[in-house]
């Protein structure tokens, strides 16, 4: 099951309360202490490429757009 699976699935039983609840009481979705969902980019949410040295808790992606700002140089 992927991250946003759940989500799409409480969109389609908000209309049906009774199924939703039959469907929270076995499959809700657990607070997690370790692995790669509890970890998010705080600018864009990505959940992949990580970048938590330094306290940064940026992505790849967004590490490269933040970086000049921040103080890091690209030596090559």
């Amino acid at each position: 099951m992927t991250v946003g699976d759940w989500r799409k699935t409480f969109k389609q039983l908000k209309v049906r309360p009774a199924k939703l609840k039959k469907y929270m009481k076995h499959n809700a979705p657990k607070k997690r202490t370790c692995g790669r969902t509890t970890k998010r980019c705080e600018s864009c949410g990505r959940f992949d490429g990580m970048i938590s040295k330094y306290g940064l808790g940026l992505c790849r992606i967004c590490f490269r757009e933040m970086a000049p700002k921040i103080g890091f140089k690209k030596y090559s």
